[in-house]
């Protein structure tokens, strides 16, 4: 979705993951995020695998440092956090171009991971252990 605010142009895409809403908005800029007010390599806790996933729509399209990028999230933990911010990511860099979208989609990053907890039955420790059988 497209938005003029303050004669800033603003793209915006939403991502899902577990229980994770991301909210991305991208605009024209060096390169930087910001989640949830905090930069983004401190919020991801400078962990090199959550930063290159939540990075990684930038890095297929060799955009790195071309828009300022900014998420608000909620939700999950951080894995599941990176994970819905890089879905959100995707998709506003394809309201950005319609080019973009073949790329994106080729790596598989405009697919939401539908993977969530399976819920715990009655009878059972989790969703699927079992309490120890006794024969006698």
């Amino acid at each position: 979705m497209l938005t003029s605010y303050h004669k800033k142009v603003i793209y915006s895409g939403t991502g899902r993951r577990k229980t994770s809403v991301a909210r991305v908005n991208l605009t024209p800029g060096s390169g930087k995020i910001v989640i949830n007010g905090i930069p983004g390599e401190l919020y991801l806790q400078f962990s090199p695998n959550y930063l290159r996933i939540a990075y990684s729509p930038l890095h297929v399209l060799g955009l790195t440092s071309e828009y300022d990028i900014y998420v608000k999230t909620q939700g999950g933990g951080l894995t599941g956090q990176a994970d819905a911010i890089r879905l959100g990511l995707a998709r506003a860099l394809c309201d950005i171009n319609s080019d973009n979208r073949i790329m994106l989609k080729s790596e598989g990053l405009l697919r939401r991971d539908s993977r969530s907890k399976e819920r715990k039955k009655y009878g059972l420790r989790k969703a699927r252990k079992a309490p120890q059988y006794s024969k006698r």
